[in-house]
């Protein structure tokens, strides 16, 4: 199964972090200013990166104290029913958290550039939660012209 994973430590406390994963302006403050929806178990978060045909829709699949994940309804058809998740754990005085996007069809183009962008943003959350400072679209570095 071909899939995207990132280790990120974080010098903040887990439910810190936790809340910046599991609520929508948490999201908002890391990933994109426009996030609407319900980011609890059971709902569905809507995030626009610039208009309708840069939008995606996400299932809230679960919420736990050390587990977020997400399940994609609508947006790029590589996305479609791939999931992310969040694990969270205290290890060595930070909150580690492992992420994975699992469930690519296939290797394409598109995969390089999420691995890329989800690294940054999770660096910015990082960043966020250390320091003050996220880097969200429309404030992100934008690698290419997919964003």
């Amino acid at each position: 199964m071909i899939e995207i994973r990132h280790r990120i430590g974080i010098n903040a406390p887990q439910d810190r972090v936790h809340q910046a994963l599991a609520t929508t302006d948490g999201v908002a403050s890391w990933w994109t200013h426009d996030a609407q929806g319900d980011a609890t178990e059971g709902g569905k978060l809507e995030l626009s990166f610039g208009g309708p045909d840069r939008s995606i829709t996400l299932a809230v699949e679960q919420v736990t104290a050390d587990r977020i994940e997400w399940r994609c309804l609508a947006g790029p058809d590589e996305w479609i029913d791939t999931t992310f998740t969040f694990d969270l754990e205290h290890e060595g005085g930070e909150t580690v958290v492992m992420f994975t996007n699992t469930g690519w069809r296939e290797v394409v183009p598109f995969l390089g550039h999420c691995t890329t962008k989800w690294a940054y943003f999770l660096l910015g959350m990082k960043s966020l939660l250390e320091d003050g400072q996220g880097t969200p679209f429309p404030g992100d570095l934008h690698i290419s012209s997919w964003g």
